[in-house]
């Protein structure tokens, strides 16, 4: 189990090909701090139908977007 489960699940459940949410949305859903293991963790979201599409540490937010099939 991934300390981001939650957040994937969320992800799957939203359903929009593509949204964007803040890191304090994310920390808030997943219930812990984004960190530099996001950047390894992501690449489980594919399970669930969707990918990260950009990380911008500016505006502090990660853009997902439905992986194409």
């Amino acid at each position: 189990m991934s300390k981001y489960d939650t957040l994937w699940e969320c992800v799957f459940g939203d359903g929009r090909d593509r949204f964007t949410l803040t890191f304090e949305e994310i920390e808030r859903i997943a219930g812990v701090s984004i960190d530099h293991s996001f950047l390894t963790y992501k690449v489980e979201l594919a399970v669930y139908g969707y990918q990260v599409e950009k990380i911008s540490m500016k505006a502090k937010t990660v853009a997902f977007r439905r992986a194409e099939q």
